[in-house]
C-alpha cells in the first residue's frame, strides 16, 4: 500500500501504460560520468562506478529519494538553477546508486529483475510532485498517477518487485498539467534493470557501460533555464531548445578506450525528435530498445528516438587510432512542423526539428588489450500470434486527437478517477 501524508484531491493528466519501443530505420575518463559519492558532496571527476556484484542476488533494496531544488553549472558564467532528484541507499548495496557529477540529472538506480524495492519519495520542491517509473509494470498505486501527488514536504512510499526484463528504463514526476516543465528543469532519472539473460549475454559493464541522457533546452542571458517562451503556441505544437545536452552538458566528449562499449540513450527532451547516426555513416549496432535486449542484435545507418524512448547499442572502438574522433549526429528529416511553426510564431533560436546538428562527440583516448566479442544472441522473446486474439476479427480502435488544445482518446477527455470500459486492457492477456 501508498503511505502519504495527504492525497490531493484533483483533476489529472492521463496515464497511459505499456511499453514503447524505439522506431528503427534501415537506410543504406567521462567513463562514463558515474560516482558513488554521497547526495550533497561535491564530486567533479569523471569517476567510474562498477554495477555491484551482490545486486546479482537481488536482496531488499530502500532508497530515500528527494526532489529538491539546487545550482548546476552547466555554461560559462552565471549557476543555472534547477530542479534535481537526491538520492541514498539506507537498506541494501550502495552501488544500487550511482550519480553523474556536476549534472542535474539523476541518480542512476541499478536492480535485479525479481528484486524487492523500497523508494521513500519526498517532495522539497514549491509545487506538488510524485514519481513515474517509466516502462516499469507496477501496481497502480505504485506508478506515479498524478492522483497521488504530494505537496511541499509532504512523502509517498513506492513499494515494489521488480518484474520487468534487463533494460533500460527511467523516472520522472507526474503531476497534472506541470509535468513538462518540472521534468524541464531537471527532473529526471534512469532506472537500470539486469536478469539472467543478460548476464548470460556478457555485455561490456562498469566504466564501458554508459547512460546518454538526450535534452535539449532554453537559457537566457543569465544562464537561467527558459520554459515555454512561445507561450501556448509552445504548450499545443512542442517547445524546441536551443542547446543540446548529454548528461545535463553541452558539447560533451565522451573519452574511450580501443574495446567494446554498451551506450544506453534515452531522449529526456520535451518535444524534439532525434534521428541519430555516426558522421561517417558507420552503422549503428542496436542490441536494446524501450522493452529490453532484442533476440538479436541488429544493424542500423540510424535510429529514430521520439521524446522518452530509449535504445541500446554496441559500439566497439577496437582499431582505432588514438586520438580519433567519431561525431554522433542528429541527421535530417522531413515532416516536423512543430519547430518550423516556432520560428514563424517569433520564438528564440530553437533548433528546427529535422535539422541536422551535431549531438556529441567521441573520442579514443587510450588503447585496450580487451577483446569481447558481440553475442550472436542476447534474450529469448516470446511471441504472440494474430490468430490467437479472441478479437482478431474486430479489432478495438483507438483514436488520438486534439481538441481545444486538449489531447483526446475516442472524443473523450482524461478523467482522474474514470477509465472507460474501452479504455481498459489487460496485461499479458490476448484481448
Amino acid at each position: 500500500m501508498a503511505r502519504y501524508s495527504d492525497k490531493i484531491d484533483r483533476r489529472g493528466f492521463l496515464r497511459l501504460s505499456g511499453v514503447g519501443v524505439a522506431t528503427l530505420f534501415a537506410g543504406g575518463s567521462l567513463s562514463p560520468f558515474l560516482s558513488g559519492c554521497a547526495p550533497g558532496e561535491q564530486d567533479t571527476t569523471l569517476s567510474t562506478a562498477t554495477t555491484g556484484s551482490s545486486l546479482v542476488s537481488g536482496g531488499e533494496l530502500e532508497i530515500a529519494l528527494q526532489a529538491t531544488q539546487g545550482e548546476v553549472s552547466i555554461l560559462p558564467g552565471k549557476a543555472t538553477r534547477a530542479w534535481t532528484y537526491r538520492g541514498q541507499v539506507t537498506k541494501g548495496d550502495p552501488a544500487a546508486l550511482q550519480t553523474l557529477p556536476g549534472s542535474y540529472l539523476g541518480p542512476i538506480v541499478r536492480v535485479r529483475k525479481g528484486q524487492r524495492v523500497r523508494i521513500v519519495f519526498t517532495n522539497d520542491l514549491p509545487e506538488q510532485s510524485i514519481v513515474h517509473w517509466h516502462g516499469l509494470h507496477v501496481p497502480d498505486d505504485m506508478d506515479g498517477h498524478p492522483r497521488h501527488a504530494v505537496g511541499p514536504g509532504q512523502t509517498y512510499v513506492y513499494e515494489f518487485q521488480v518484474l520487468d526484463r534487463a533494460g533500460t528504463y527511467w523516472f520522472h514526476p507526474h503531476p497534472h498539467e506541470i509535468t513538462g516543465s518540472q521534468v524541464y528543469k531537471g527532473l529526471a532519472g534512469l532506472f537500470l534493470v539486469s536478469d539472467e539473460e543478460e548476464t548470460a549475454a556478457g555485455l561490456p559493464s562498469g566504466e564501458y557501460d554508459i547512460p546518454l541522457v538526450i535534452q535539449d533546452r532554453t537559457f537566457d542571458a543569465d544562464n537561467q533555464l527558459l520554459y515555454l517562451p512561445g507561450g501556448m503556441m509552445d504548450q499545443t505544437m512542442g517547445f524546441l531548445g536551443e542547446r543540446v545536452l548529454v548528461n545535463g552538458q553541452p558539447d560533451l566528449v565522451l573519452p574511450v578506450a580501443t574495446r567494446p562499449y554498451r551506450l544506453r540513450l534515452l531522449n529526456g527532451s520535451n518535444s524534439r525528435i532525434y534521428k541519430l547516426g555516426w558522421e561517417d555513416g558507420t552503422p549503428l549496432t542496436v542490441i536494446a530498445t524501450d522493452g529490453g535486449l532484442l533476440e538479436k542484435p541488429v544493424q542500423r545507418s540510424y535510429v529514430v528516438l521520439a521524446p522518452a524512448e530509449r535504445v541500446e547499442l554496441w559500439v566497439d572502438f577496437s582499431g582505432r587510432p588514438l586520438g580519433t574522433e567519431l561525431r554522433l549526429q542528429s541527421l535530417a528529416f522531413a515532416g516536423a512542423e512543430a519547430g518550423d511553426m516556432g520560428m514563424m510564431m517569433g520564438q528564440s533560436a530553437a533548433i528546427p526539428d529535422g535539422s541536422e546538428f551535431a549531438v556529441m562527440r567521441v573520442r579514443v583516448e587510450r588503447g585496450s588489450e580487451e577483446k569481447q566479442a558481440l553475442p550472436e544472441r542476447l534474450s529469448t522473446i516470446p511471441r504472440y500470434r494474430l490468430e490467437d486474439a479472441v478479437n482478431r476479427e474486430k479489432p478495438r480502435a483507438f483514436t488520438l486527437a486534439m481538441r481545444q488544445s486538449l489531447w483526446t482518446i475516442n472524443g473523450r477527455t482524461f478523467e482522474m478517477e474514470s477509465v472507460a470500459d474501452d479504455e481498459e486492457v489487460s496485461l499479458d492477456t490476448l484481448d
